[in-house]
Parts: C-alpha cells; sequence; structure tokens
C-alpha cells in the first residue's frame, strides 16, 4: 500500500478521535450545564429545601443573635440574711446592691427562708451575713460572708461571686487603711496593693457571651442547613423513583464528574451568597467583635464551603427518605458545638472525641473563623484548619463521586432487571 494512503488514513484517524474527544468534552459540558440547572428547578420547586437553603439560614442566625443582645448577665436577682445588723453589713450590702450584676431583691429574717426562694427560683443566690460580722472586724478578727449560689446556672454563679468577690476586696482595703495610719494616699495604696494589676479583656472587650459563641454557631449553621437541605433533596429525589435510587434514568445523567459538578455547583452558588450573609452582615448588624479582613474571610468560605457540600453530598446516601435528615440534624447539632472547641475546652475533650470532630468540617471551620473574625488572624495563622478544610474536600469529593457511581451502577441494574421482568412476562403472554 503507498505511504500517502496509509498517511491519508491515519489522518483520518486522527481527525475521528479528535472530533469524538471534542464531542465528549462538549457532551460533558453540555450535560453538566443540564444536571445544573435541573438540580436549580428542582431546589427552588421544593418548598423544604428552599426552606432550609435560604429562610433557616436568613433567621436562625439573627434569632441567635437577639438572644444574646444583652451580652453578659446583669441584674441577677439575689436575697440578702443580715444577722449582724450594723454599719459595716449594712455598706457590704448596699455596695454588692449598687453593682451592674446583682440585684437585692429581698431580706430574709433566716438562712431557711432564703433556701426557701431560692428553691422556688426567686433568687438565683443568697449574701448571709453573720451576727458577729461587725464585732470580729472590730477586734481585728478574721469574719466571713458565706455566698449560696444556684450552680444549676454558671453564668449566675459567675455573677454573684465576681461581685461579691470585687466588694469584699475593697471593703478589705479600707479596713486596712483605717488600721494603717498613713499619712499620705501613695503610703495606703502602696501599703494595701504592693502589687498592682490590671484585666486587660483581649478579643472580646465587652465579656459578652454573644461575642464568644456566636461565631461558632454561624459557621455550624452554614453545615447544618447544607446537610438538612442536600438531605431533603435526596429525599425527595429517593421518593420520585420507581427503585427508590438516588440517580433518575437519563441519558444526561451517566458521567459520574458532571453529576457531582453540576450538583454542587448550585449549592455552592447559592451559599456563597448565604455565607457572606451569615459571616459578614449578621455580626455588623447586632455590632458583634468582627475584625477580619474580608479577603481573607472569603478565602477561608470557599474551602470550608466545599468541604461541607461534598459531605452532605456523601452523607445524602443514608437519606432514604425526607424525614432521615431531621433526625441527621437533631442528634448531630448540639454535639458537633461541643466537640469542636469553643464551647468546652479541647484540652478537656476525650482524645477519642477530639480525633472523631475531624470528620466534620464544622471542627476546623469553627476554630478558624473564630481566629480570623475576633483575633483578627491571617491565612497564615490558621493554616492547619485552612490545610484541612482542602484536605475534607478533596477526600468528600472522591467520597461524593464513589457514593455517585455506585448510584449509577445501581440505577442500571435495577433497569435492566426491570426491563428483564417486562420481557420476560411479554414471552409468558405470547403463551
Amino acid at each position: 500500500m503507498p505511504s500517502y494512503i496509509t498517511n491519508t488514513c491515519l489522518n483520518k484517524q486522527k481527525a475521528m478521535k479528535k472530533r469524538t474527544f471534542k464531542h465528549k468534552i462538549s457532551q460533558g459540558i453540555s450535560d453538566l450545564f443540564y444536571i445544573w440547572r435541573e438540580e436549580l428547578k428542582s431546589v427552588f420547586r421544593d418548598q423544604g429545601v428552599l426552606i432550609f437553603f435560604i429562610l433557616v439560614p436568613l433567621a436562625y442566625p439573627i434569632l441567635y443573635a437577639f438572644i444574646y443582645t444583652n451580652e453578659t448577665v446583669r441584674e441577677v436577682p439575689v436575697v440578702a440574711v443580715d444577722l449582724s445588723h450594723s454599719t459595716l453589713s449594712r455598706k457590704f450590702l448596699r455596695d454588692a446592691d449598687a453593682s451592674p450584676d446583682l440585684r437585692i431583691m429581698s431580706y430574709c429574717a433566716d438562712l431557711e427562708e432564703a433556701k426557701e426562694i431560692m428553691r422556688q427560683k426567686g433568687a438565683y443566690g443568697t449574701i448571709y451575713i453573720p451576727e458577729h460580722f461587725s464585732d470580729d472586724i472590730a477586734k481585728g478578727v478574721q469574719t466571713q460572708v458565706q455566698i449560696y449560689c444556684d450552680m444549676s446556672g454558671l453564668l449566675y454563679y459567675k455573677a454573684i461571686l465576681s461581685t461579691c468577690t470585687d466588694v469584699s476586696l475593697e471593703m478589705n482595703k479600707r479596713i486596712k487603711i483605717s488600721r494603717l495610719g498613713n499619712t499620705t494616699d501613695r503610703q495606703d495604696e502602696v501599703s494595701t496593693q504592693p502589687i498592682l494589676y490590671e484585666n486587660v479583656a483581649l478579643f472580646n472587650p465587652q465579656n459578652g457571651f454573644a461575642s464568644f459563641l456566636i461565631p461558632a454557631v454561624l459557621i455550624l449553621i452554614i453545615q447544618q442547613t447544607l446537610l438538612l437541605g442536600i438531605g431533603l433533596s435526596a429525599g425527595t429525589a429517593r421518593e420520585n423513583n420507581r427503585f427508590r435510587d438516588l440517580i433518575p434514568l437519563n441519558k444526561r445523567y451517566h458521567g459520574t464528574l458532571r453529576i457531582v459538578l453540576g450538583k454542587s455547583l448550585v449549592y455552592f452558588m447559592i451559599y456563597l451568597v448565604m455565607g457572606t450573609y451569615i459571616l459578614c452582615a449578621v455580626p455588623k448588624m447586632f455590632s458583634l467583635v468582627q475584625i477580619a479582613q474580608v479577603h481573607i474571610l472569603f478565602a477561608f468560605l470557599i474551602p470550608y464551603l466545599l468541604a461541607c457540600i461534598f459531605f452532605a453530598m456523601t452523607a445524602s446516601i443514608a437519606i432514604r427518605n425526607r424525614e432521615t435528615c431531621m433526625l441527621i440534624f437533631v442528634f448531630t447539632s448540639l454535639p458537633l458545638l461541643f466537640i469542636s472547641g469553643i464551647s468546652w475546652p479541647g484540652v478537656a475533650i476525650p482524645p477519642f472525641w477530639k480525633y472523631f470532630s475531624w470528620l466534620f468540617p464544622s471542627t476546623f471551620g469553627i476554630n478558624g473563623f473564630v481566629r480570623i473574625n475576633s483575633m483578627g488572624a491571617t491565612l497564615q495563622e490558621v493554616l492547619f484548619e485552612y490545610h484541612a478544610l482542602w484536605l475534607q474536600t478533596g477526600i468528600y469529593f472522591l467520597t461524593t463521586c464513589w457514593v455517585y457511581r455506585h448510584q449509577i451502577l445501581l440505577s442500571r441494574k435495577h433497569a435492566l432487571a426491570r426491563l428483564k421482568e417486562m420481557k420476560k412476562k411479554q414471552r409468558e403472554g405470547k403463551k
């Protein structure tokens, strides 16, 4: 065969392969955007998914922020038992009542009456001043004031204890000064406070509970609403499928990559907007501490969103109906907040649960976002969390591809089984 003929044939084969490759790429892109369009339609058609994708992220952060608007616990009701009835005891109680954290609501005749009020939740603490309080001070004998606190509410305990401690220290200072006999105020100051300390609250100047907790809750809301929304979508897909499969029987749904990318693109687009609102707008609306640089915040948000999306898509394999995802939400939200190391110190979490928490994007998302948002950290300073989120993105992307590939094969298997069954019935009908 002449060489020119051979070359012509080879060129034709290459051209055909090139056209086939271009066709496959073109078809893949076309299918990807078809799946994206269909998934976007299904999101906006499904009221349940729409609620968890849009309404809950819009309303839930505001609800939480409103609850903790006051930042700190103020005017905690307490009762007083003053058996001393002296000038010093009345001074102690007046100073305690004048503080912003306490409010003496009543004076009781004895300790039993005070405890009864506490049992009825009429007060959260009792200040008990013994009968010999003033006499012991006059004699130079150490005396004591007893504080009974309701430990079922730790924030009440903190407010009562800190106030009584401050009042006691100030009164001790005045008593020392009166006994020293120094000639100048400076001498009094040095004698009573040889070591002067200053308490400086960093990254949360108000000592506010909202500034401490809300950033962590905001991050968790993103993950949990994605779990709910994607879970509901998966449950709907199974309920509408003849064989309870996740993937519909459609010629455009035969490529794993295009399915995963098409669906995830919808979720990413929606949550890029919702994430911006949750992490940027909500803290400003309620004047929470936020010193993050915007570009760093968005650079951290992208891997967190991707990790949450692919994690939720992987978890959707366990969703058989729409109700299942609600159970997942209820049973995971609070534990995930606890094991993240924010509401409870990470060093106090048992090692097993600490490592278990690394399975969830919220753990790294919460710790990284809090440092960026409240402490002004850069990406370099949260590099561990940042890399962990990208690693989770890669791992959960692969698991999502495996899940959807398995579902594609399962759908084909069910379709073939159904086809064989129909052919068998046709043959039996002819007989």
